[in-house]
């Protein structure tokens, strides 16, 4: 007999109480709130519906769903579709991978201004890859990316950064033509890492 699954719900119900208080004051409701729907999706505590078969006069109890945007269960269609309709956006280039992460003192007003830290790391980021991407020295054209925002690291820590997928190149300032970037290689590291902290620094002191 093969093993069950282990879920995110079940995890979430063994430990989540243990958790949740260890925790406390750094989570907010729509966390919490998170948590509970994850916790309750698909059993009876979210109620059901019946399917009867006419044919064979059987029923099958069915619990709803929570439906809510991060649970794994529920929208494991929906992340499959973003992933389907992303790939169909790709070019026959290749393509980057970078990663922009908050210095830890900025990162911990995360817990307490949610939206304006993690739209400064958006604009930010965004910001530095349109810079020197512009830049002559470096590449001059417009690039295209899309950023994920990622609020914790590989250890469950709190660690908000954004991953970025970027083609290796972009349109020329007049639009006319394309710009490769050298094989094997997009942007100088140390350069987007300056501008990024400057501007994290320059955009974090007039947030409000």
């Amino acid at each position: 007999m093969g093993r069950t699954a282990l879920e995110v719900a079940d995890i979430f119900r063994i430990h989540g109480p243990a958790w949740r208080e260890a925790q406390r004051g750094h989570l907010s409701l729509a966390q919490l709130k998170v948590m509970s729907a994850i916790e309750q999706c698909r059993s009876a505590a979210l109620g059901g519906h019946v399917l009867h078969c006419h044919g064979c006069g059987a029923d099958e109890v069915s619990y709803n769903s929570c439906r809510n945007r991060h649970c794994p269960k529920c929208q494991a269609g929906a992340a499959q579709r973003w992933l389907e309709a992303r790939q169909a956006d790709l070019l026959p280039v290749e393509y980057y991978h970078v990663v922009f992460t908050l210095p830890a003192p900025i990162a911990e007003i995360a817990y307490y201004n949610k939206a304006v830290i993690y739209g400064l790391l958006f604009d930010v980021a965004a910001e530095t890859l349109l810079t020197i991407g512009a830049d002559p020295k470096h590449l001059g054209a417009r690039l295209g990316i899309t950023l994920v925002l990622h609020t914790w690291g590989s250890t469950l820590t709190h660690h908000p950064h954004v991953h970025g997928i970027v083609p290796g190149g972009g349109l020329a300032v007049d639009g006319q033509r394309w710009v490769a970037c050298r094989p094997g290689f997009f942007l100088p590291v140390r350069v987007l890492s300056k501008l990024f902290r400057s501007a994290v620094l320059r955009r974090a002191r007039g947030a409000r």
